[in-house]
């Protein structure tokens, strides 16, 4: 008997903002899904970043205008 290997198209992994683990945008959740990670961690750590160096609110409205919501 003959095996016959199918290829199998997988899609590539995208990122978007996330609409069920939405807090303000779904950007923390969005990025949660893409790196398979809790997105409350990614919460913590954009409060790490906007609290010490101020620089974590303007990544997040970047990001909120950057990244595409998911259909």
């Amino acid at each position: 008997m003959v095996k016959v290997k199918q290829k199998i198209k997988a899609e590539p992994k995208r990122l978007y903002r996330s609409n069920k683990n939405k807090v303000i945008a779904g950007v923390c959740g969005g990025i949660g899904e893409y790196l398979g990670i809790d997105p409350v961690i990614i919460r913590l750590l954009w409060v790490v970043f906007a609290l010490a160096y101020g620089s974590g609110i303007l990544a997040y409205l970047i990001a909120w205008l950057i990244i595409p919501r998911k259909k």
